[in-house]
């Protein structure tokens, strides 16, 4: 059997593998335990980056903001 890479799993996950490499890992993973495990891993933390909510901080935009600002002054 073949031992697919964290890479390809991935790809799987986010279903950008083509449809014959999706069902040869979909069978895979129905044999082998530890690609199993490997990969409710990999769904475990794509969950966790699905839910993560982020944004600048305030200091960072008002930085960029103050630099563009400047910018525009030595321009005219």
């Amino acid at each position: 059997m073949r031992n697919y890479t964290t890479e390809e799993l991935i790809q799987f996950l986010y279903r950008e593998t083509s449809e014959e490499k999706t069902r040869a890992i979909e069978k895979a993973v129905q044999m082998d335990w530890s690609l199993q495990e490997k990969l409710e891993a990999l769904k475990d933390s794509k969950r966790g980056l699905d839910s993560i909510v982020t944004s600048p901080r305030h200091q960072s935009v008002m930085a960029i903001l103050n630099y563009a600002r400047t910018s525009a002054e030595v321009e005219q």
